[in-house]
């Protein structure tokens, strides 16, 4: 770290100091705090604090279980132990239904259509066996592929095949089956798994229980050297059977596992993506994010979600949920957490439903809704600020057959019975949903211009972090608003601690036009949320977007992100509001208003804005741009890791990993400089590092930083490279002889 930067014993000085803290001459902030005097020839930006009445942070319209109910659906269609509906890509046309006895039943999506078979199989449908998942090729319409995964034989092998659909899609021929993958199962009759589907990049995954029996008795979950107790990832397209996606954790362990039997020991299996469960039952890709989410079922305590990642071990059969199991210990630093578990007094057996991205339940707009087979309820999960979740009842489906979800291509959500083979969708209880708190218009939120949409209220202050997040190329303008009469905290790590009612917005271009707004706000009960609004092709005003969406601007790839994607970076532990610390406005901005030239910090504090000053900025601490070269190059790579990844990477950040990228962290404390991956090597090899000193390519932060999908860095609402970042991140490790 460069010596000249204010460390913790300068932030002891400034907060005794604070020699402009006496308040002798006023003027109209708001709240009517005087502005304090300033040393002689010292300008600042603004004269006063704008008086701000009209961009507040409204009320919540909080979610609750009467605002939704279930709805029966397709009546007129006949079913026998549906398992799963779905919808080919892009058409909405029509539904697909499979039926656990090995058929598949296809209607029109009307309101009383008439059904036929697509296909029917010859499955091992005994137990928790027969046909358990379906999936369209991405490239369906083209090759008129699809996949069906099933059991057949005694005892069980669980296969994955291909087969041909008719040119109308209405029908697929038995005959053309291609198996793809052949797993051999245990005598045991129970925790298959099943589900198929194809994910980020066009690859095929495939969830696998640990083959039965209780409490694992065949040691599959943590076995990587068979293919049981897993989620597995494979390209189905070019080689036969299958080829191994290059970053797969076990991607060089050698040859495919397929028709391994699970007592094989010859080595890891490299189709396995994730290992640990005990028995996947159903589970989804967020349509906005591509996050895989997942319910695994419990053994006798706890049932579990998980938000799967590359690489990751969920612990079966040493943890149940969050707890030990088996006489492991726990925590174990191998072992990657659940999102959310719960008890069997809640349940017995969770079912993994999707995140909702459809129109008619604003409420659950960007949040996870799942189930349990054995108690019937319904929920959803809710973002509880510090990076995790908390489960929120919405309904009791009052059956003990909660099959499995299903979401049509606009984001709306179904549950399947399976015992009394109906269909049934999640609609607003009362023939209308919950509000979201915030105007759909942008110009009826009180935080633009009444004349100008594209301008601030007057009660909006500017600023410009030294360090921007990357966002795709875009440019950003940035504006905080805070009530009148309320004041912000300084925290001991330089963090900001906002009032209730605080608003911050920021406007988002690409090749100079307006596309994206997006609000955060501190609701009056203290709860932070993120709205986003896209602009009109008028640029005269923006719209509302819930649940997050990605639409094509020009040449590339724009994301919406939800209030969820919000929140798992603006979390408590990095303090919410990301970008608005001391070190971050420790410099000088040109405030339009004035057309002044001034340090925001002491521009901040002469408007009154601090509940105590700040005091002199000399003393504050300050971060350098990343990409100002008069700056040393090892605080400028810092810097940047502070921005974009410290928001998670950070004691008691939402990444399941140790590391701590804050700027004030020695390197040699960060748990990535010299550290060993965790979560895959990307291709690298034995010499992978996440930072290793004097080798960017053997660097998993720059393989993850130059590529997008399940692996990328950030992980989210990103499509696009920062490759000014990449090549600062390459010649800052590239010049690096030491990790200390």
């Amino acid at each position: 770290m460069p010596a000249s930067r204010a460390g913790p014993s300068s932030l002891i000085v400034a907060s005794l100091l604070a020699l402009e803290a006496c308040h002798s001459s006023s003027s109209d902030d708001g709240g009517g705090t005087p502005n304090p005097p300033l040393p002689p020839g010292v300008t600042v930006g603004l004269d006063a604090r704008p008086s701000n009445t009209t961009c507040v942070a409204p009320s919540k319209t909080p979610p609750g279980g009467t605002a939704v109910q279930l709805q029966r659906v397709f009546q007129s269609v006949t079913l026998s132990q549906p398992l799963a509906m779905l919808q080919p890509p892009g058409d909405a046309s029509r539904w697909y239904v499979a039926q656990k006895g090995g058929a598949v039943r296809v209607f029109a999506n009307t309101a009383s259509p008439t059904a036929s078979t697509f296909i029917s199989l010859s499955v091992n449908s005994g137990g928790e066996g027969g046909l358990l998942g379906m999936a369209f090729h991405p490239q369906w319409a083209m090759n008129r592929y699809v996949y069906l995964s099933f059991t057949e034989g005694t005892p069980m092998t669980s296969v994955v095949a291909r087969f041909t659909m008719s040119a109308d899609f209405l029908t697929a021929n038995p005959a053309t089956r291609v198996d793809v993958i052949r797993v051999p199962q245990p005598a045991e009759m129970n925790h298959k798994g099943g589900q198929i589907a194809f994910g980020p990049g066009g690859l095929l995954f495939y969830g696998l229980g640990d083959g039965g029996g209780g409490g694992d008795p065949y040691l599959t979950g943590l076995d990587t050297t068979d293919l049981l107790g897993s989620m597995l990832r494979i390209d189905v397209d070019g080689a036969t059977p299958y080829a191994i996606p290059p970053d797969n954790p076990f991607a060089s362990a050698g040859a495919i596992c397929d028709q391994r039997p699970h007592t094989n020991s010859s080595g890891n299996c490299p189709e396995i993506y994730a290992w640990g469960l005990r028995n996947p039952w159903r589970w989804s890709f967020d349509s906005a994010t591509g996050d895989l989410w997942l319910g695994d079922v419990g053994q006798n305590a706890r049932e579990e979600i998980d938000r799967v990642q590359l690489g990751a071990n969920y612990g079966w059969n040493c943890r149940e949920g969050s707890s030990a199991y088996n006489g492991c210990p726990t925590p174990a630093a191998n072992f990657t957490n659940p999102v959310h578990d719960y008890a069997r007094t809640a349940g017995y057996s969770v079912t993994g439903g999707y995140v909702y991205h459809g129109q008619a339940l604003p409420q659950l707009a960007g949040r996870y809704v799942f189930g349990d087979f054995g108690s019937g309820l319904i929920w959803q999960l809710v973002p509880n600020g510090a990076g995790g979740y908390t489960s929120q009842q919405l309904l009791d489906f009052n059956n003990d057959a909660l099959a499995s979800f299903g979401q049509g291509n606009d984001g709306e959500l179904y549950v399947v019975d399976i015992a009394g083979g109906a269909l049934h969708k999640l609609v607003p209880a009362g023939g209308g949903g919950a509000s979201p708190p915030v105007a759909t218009q942008l110009s009826a939120t009180g935080c633009v211009s009444p004349q100008n949409a594209s301008q601030p209220a007057s009660g909006l202050v500017p600023y410009e972090p030294a360090a921007p997040f990357w966002s795709d190329n875009a440019t950003k303008e940035r504006w905080l608003a805070i009530p009148n009469g309320t004041s912000i905290a300084r925290e001991a790590d330089g963090d900001f601690n906002f009032p209730n009612g605080t608003v911050l917005m920021k406007h988002f271009r690409l090749n100079n036009q307006l596309v994206e707004t997006r609000l955060f706000m501190r609701h009056p009960d203290g709860d932070w949320a993120g709205y986003t609004y896209e602009w009109n092709a008028q640029r005269t005003d923006a719209t509302l977007v819930q649940g997050g969406k990605t639409v094509t601007v020009g040449q590339q790839s724009w994301i919406f992100p939800s209030g969820n994607d919000c929140l798992t970076c603006h979390t408590a532990a990095a303090g919410f509001a990301l970008g608005l610390e001391a070190a971050e406005l420790n410099r000088d901005f040109r405030y339009p208003s004035t057309a002044r030239t001034a340090n925001q910090l002491r521009t901040l504090d002469y408007i009154t804005l601090f509940t105590t000053p700040l005091g002199d900025p000399a003393l504050q601490p300050s971060l350098p741009d990343p990409f100002d070269t008069s700056a040393p190059l090892g605080a400028r790579a810092r810097a940047y890791l502070h921005t974009n990844c410290s928001q998670c990477h950070r004691p008691g950040g939402v990444a399941q990993s140790s590391m701590d990228l804050r700027y004030a962290t020695l390197l040699s404390n960060t748990s990535a400089c010299g550290a060993v991956p965790q979560a895959g090597d990307l291709g690298i090899g034995a010499a992978a590092r996440i930072i290793a000193p004097g080798s960017a390519a053997s660097s998993v932060l720059v393989a993850r930083m130059n590529t997008r999908g399940s692996n990328a860095m950030p992980p989210l609402a990103s499509n696009v490279v920062d490759t000014a970042g990449l090549a600062l991140m390459q010649q800052w490790i590239n010049g690096l002889t030491t990790c200390q």
